[in-house]
């Protein structure tokens, strides 16, 4: 069942086996506030186990790109276009989001973005090739993120 995330009521919805639950929905409002202010989208979640193309597209960029294989389980899912971008989200029970952006016009804009929630611990499987950048958010409180450039076609 999807779930429209309210990011002026924040909610563990769909979360709640997650370690660090509170803060990953707080990172999960604040990408819904994003996308509601830049694009005047309703970011939408469904259990990652009703989404299989959104976690198989994701999952095969991360491999194919980088030879990453994320060890936690994504809770949550969604995909989207917006503006001539399709993007993906998966939200994963230790406190990982990853995003897919992936810009459809040959040359458009493409990269994996990861974000951790507040009181998680790197990964293991990102510790090595990523450093993380520290960012503020009211509704997530301590974000740290990373990013890589996709450069084949999916």
């Amino acid at each position: 069942m999807s779930y429209a995330v309210d990011f002026t009521n924040v909610s563990t919805i769909g979360l709640e086996s997650s370690p660090v639950a509170e803060a990953l929905a707080g990172l999960r409002a604040n990408e819904a506030r994003y996308f509601k202010n830049k694009y005047d989208h309703v970011f939408t979640v469904e259990p990652a186990k009703e989404a299989p193309e959104t976690v198989d597209w994701v999952t095969r960029i991360l491999s194919e790109e980088r030879d990453i294989v994320i060890a936690s389980p994504p809770l949550e899912a969604t995909a989207f276009e917006v503006e001539g971008i399709r993007m993906a989200y998966l939200f994963y029970e230790s406190g990982l989001s990853i995003n897919v952006m992936y810009g459809i016009e040959d040359g458009g804009k493409r990269a994996v973005g990861f974000k951790l929630s507040q009181g998680m611990e790197v990964p293991g499987e990102l510790a090595s090739s990523f450093k993380f950048a520290r960012q503020k958010s009211k509704l997530a409180g301590e974000i740290r993120g990373s990013y890589f450039v996709i450069k084949g076609q999916y």
